[in-house]
């Protein structure tokens, strides 16, 4: 696995971290980076995109429930909810392109979460990168 790929896996294994024990990213960050070793590359990128995500949240959120009509964001899962708002923050900052980003949350979400996310995943990036 590529050194983005991975830095983008801790990064939303942090949001959720974060989201799951109410705690601060940066605490969330340590405690994965310091779980195993890591090129500081990835180190770097990862807590980079970690922060931006956690501190762009709301924006996130606010794209979720838009795309998301007939499930509510409460009912989405932790996991799915911390991939799209990695995925979401990427796409908006338009450094990768937008088939890498939807490819990597739809393989997060077949990794990570249930066998119905990847599909909702890739619906609502897809859904998000036509509309704009």
């Amino acid at each position: 696995m590529g050194k983005r790929s991975t830095a983008r896996r801790l990064a939303m294994q942090a949001v959720y971290q974060a989201e799951i024990a109410n705690s601060d990213i940066k605490v969330a960050i340590a405690n994965l980076l310091e779980a195993e070793k890591f090129i500081p590359e990835t180190k770097e990128f990862a807590a980079e995109l970690a922060k931006a995500v956690w501190a762009h949240r709301a924006e996130a959120d606010k794209v979720i429930a838009k795309l998301s009509k007939d499930w509510p964001i409460d009912r989405i899962s932790k996991v799915d909810h911390s991939i799209l708002r990695v995925a979401l923050f990427e796409l908006s900052s338009g450094e990768t392109p937008s088939s890498v980003v939807i490819n990597e949350a739809v393989e997060m979400a077949k990794r990570y979460s249930g066998d119905e996310s990847s599909k909702f995943i890739n619906g609502i990036l897809g859904a998000q990168v036509r509309s704009s």
